[in-house]
């Protein structure tokens, strides 16, 4: 009986060795996948974050008092009015 006892023991004992080692492999793949992830993240992040700045240059560009005025002018027809013109509103 006490040969039976022992090959069913080491017959367990080799499941378990055989599962802890699948698992070992599957968790290092899941952490290669997800490093290789979180690598793409971080430089999608990085162009992103590449792309607002420019879009913040861009948009102070378009928006500067200068370039408005000029383009009001010039694009608009628009000019300063005479003194005689402006009209001061009171509440």
């Amino acid at each position: 009986m006490n040969g039976l006892a022992d090959r069913v023991l080491a017959a367990t004992l080799l499941l378990i060795v055989m599962a802890s080692a699948i698992a070992v492999v599957w968790a290092r793949n899941e952490n290669r996948e997800l490093f290789i992830r979180f690598t793409r993240l971080q430089n999608e992040r990085d162009q992103l974050n590449i792309e607002y700045g420019r879009l913040e240059l861009e948009d102070a560009t378009w928006a500067d008092p200068a370039r408005v005025a000029s383009v009001a002018r010039h694009a608009l027809g628009m000019v300063n009015p005479d003194p005689a013109q402006i009209r001061m509103v009171r509440e």
